[in-house]
């Protein structure tokens, strides 16, 4: 990890984030006291078993979120075999862990400021004591400027230094698009980093909400490995999907980043926005804060206790007509 400032760090996918910490416990006994006696054998096998939770959303053919299910109304399938549901719950107040993810190329210039102003409102809205969030954005770079916080303030104070990393005239300001210099669009590289370095080692609900037009540039993964990321961290992937057509039109190429946010999402379970004009970016950040906390947990052991880390294919189906479920697709088992 390389450091930059005090508020902004460089993250790179071969950067390793660990923190080692050592404790010593031990207890004086008086030089008379008799050793303990030796503990009687047992038979006692003792067997770790591994638990799949899932976070899910129901919604009716409107759209409209459904919250009022029970356990009885889910069934979990696994590679095709049915799991009995062991845990359940209807999420509201869960604390919920988020990474922000901002795309801060050249593409965005036109965009940038109206995002920071409606994320600010979005954070204020969703974030709660026990919740936490960072904030990074990704251009020819993803850099890391807030970490995790429950103070929406400072992520606000964060999200006010964004910039466009590209020459040309800064957001907000008219002028030619850029044409030269450095570019890049490293969104698959912020995928993979925030999972693997941030979210993996937290538990509970995460997610990472990405604000980009989809297009992607420069990164060192694939996409394919950004999904395994967010697999293996256990987060559900939200996007919001702004473009501006005329930046494409003017470098001679036309849009293709929609499918990209459409796989991060279904993928992982989560869900992808495209507000059809800035004004409704607004609507698509409440639409979110209301999906992330109208879910339900759904939690099984599975019959298949493999420690082989192959990805399990995970179907959720609800007894009721006329919903949709929105659930990740699966899961890495454990490796031997």
């Amino acid at each position: 990890m390389r450091t930059i400032n005090e508020t902004r760090r460089r993250l790179t996918p071969g950067a390793i984030l660990l923190a080692v910490g050592a404790m010593g416990l031990g207890m004086w006994l008086p030089a008379q006291a008799p050793p303990p006696p030796p503990v009687p054998p047992t038979e006692t096998l003792r067997v770790e078993v591994a638990v799949v939770n899932i976070y899910c959303t129901v919604k009716d053919k409107r759209g409209a979120l459904v919250t009022e299910l029970t356990a009885d109304d889910f069934t979990v399938y696994e590679d095709g075999k049915k799991q009995e549901v062991r845990y359940f719950e209807r999420e509201t107040d869960r604390p919920l862990t988020l990474a922000l993810l901002v795309d801060t190329s050249g593409s965005q210039v036109q965009v940038l400021q109206t995002e920071q102003e409606v994320m600010g409102q979005f954070l204020r809205q969703i974030l709660r004591p026990s919740d936490l969030a960072l904030l990074m954005s990704f251009d020819v770079n993803v850099d890391l400027w807030q970490e995790f916080t429950s103070d929406a303030e400072r992520l606000e104070s964060a999200l006010a230094r964004l910039r466009i990393n590209a020459p040309g005239p800064p957001p907000g300001v008219q002028g030619p698009v850029p044409t030269s210099g450095p570019r890049g669009t490293r969104l698959y590289d912020a995928v993979y980093l925030a999972s693997r370095q941030k979210l993996a080692g937290e538990v509970g609900r995460k997610a990472l909400l990405v604000v980009s037009d989809g297009e992607d540039v420069g990164s060192t993964v694939k996409l394919q490995e950004a999904v395994e990321a967010a697999h293996r961290a256990d987060t559900m992937v939200y996007a919001i999907g702004i473009a501006d057509p005329g930046f494409y039109a003017q470098q001679g190429y036309a849009y293709s980043g929609r499918g990209v946010l459409e796989k991060l999402a279904k993928e992982t379970g989560g869900r992808v926005i495209f507000p059809s004009k800035v004004e409704e970016l607004e609507e698509a950040f409440k639409e979110i804060a209301d999906e992330l906390r109208s879910q339900y947990t759904l939690g099984y052991t599975p019959t298949n206790r493999a420690q082989d880390g192959r990805f399990r294919k995970i179907q959720v189906k609800v007894k009721r007509d006329g919903v949709r479920v929105q659930a990740r697709s699966g899961y890495y088992a454990p490796g031997s």
